[in-house]
């Protein structure tokens, strides 16, 4: 038993008798979205200070607690505040919260996140469903000796993102109205913003949008198998792409904006899962 699987059942065997719901689905909220649990059937919630051993966010906005309940009548786990990369913590603690709502039972993962646009098609308020990624100067969540109980040593990333959940997810943008662009997302560290030609980069690498989350929580659900799908909320364009300076005020503000589009999608989308 490698350290990091040992930490991993020490979390999970902290809160077991805590966990009143065995979800099928789990879902982060990024930026903006923060309170879309509020609006489910909630049945419990698990603050992260709860959980011995467990990264604690400290994003601005980040509530720092999973959300247990119904999406529907699907069964669900809210990841209420992520953990990044940038706020110093190590990837093996990134991921975590990933590998512990599988150990929880979630067969699907559903990640969101809010964005940068690099591709010159997108506008600010754009919803994009992840196909593929990249990660960028951002350590893999599988360095290390590998956790032979969660996944093989080298996992096949062909298919990272589910084909037949972004067909649900295709399906049903199209029957709410919401237009949903399509493309790949890179993972830089952060916490800055790109500079002009780091944007340029990540468009010539074969990007549609950048964010600081997302890429390392796939791989590692990737490697355990589950399920994945994913949506960029495209909440400004790229740095030199307008005359604008980034800020997260502005990346707040357009999430907040086409939040109800975001929620209902989501919404239907999960039920369409079951």
């Amino acid at each position: 038993m490698t350290a990091a699987y040992e930490r991993l059942m020490n979390c999970y065997e902290s809160i077991r008798d805590k966990v009143s719901v065995r979800p099928k689905v789990a879902l982060v909220l990024g930026s903006g979205l923060g309170d879309y649990a509020d609006g489910i059937k909630v049945v419990s919630t698990l603050d992260y200070h709860e959980i011995s051993g467990f990264p604690v966010s400290t994003v601005s906005g980040h509530k720092g607690r999973f959300v247990f309940g119904y999406v529907g009548e699907v069964p669900v786990v809210i990841m209420q505040g992520r953990v990044h990369y940038y706020e110093g913590y190590s990837m093996e603690d990134v991921v975590l919260p990933i590998r512990l709502m599988k150990q929880m039972g979630a067969e699907i993962l559903f990640l969101t996140n809010a964005a940068g646009g690099v591709n010159f098609n997108f506008h600010a308020g754009d919803f994009m469903m992840i196909t593929d990624q990249i990660s960028d100067f951002v350590p893999s969540p599988l360095i290390g000796p590998n956790i032979e109980e969660l996944g093989e040593r080298f996992p096949d990333m062909s298919h990272i993102y589910d084909e037949k959940l972004c067909q649900i997810l295709r399906e049903t943008s199209h029957d709410l109205g919401i237009n949903l662009q399509e493309g790949t997302y890179l993972q830089l560290t952060g916490p800055n913003f790109e500079s002009p030609h780091e944007v340029r980069m990540c468009r010539i690498l074969g990007a549609d949008a950048v964010g600081m989350s997302t890429a390392c929580e796939a791989v590692a659900a990737n490697h355990m198998k589950m399920q994945i799908c994913g949506i960029s909320c495209i909440s400004n364009l790229g740095c030199g792409m307008t005359d604008q300076p980034l800020s997260h005020v502005e990346v707040k503000e357009t999430a907040d904006q086409v939040a109800p589009k975001f929620k209902a999608l989501i919404t239907e989308s999960i039920i369409r899962m079951a």
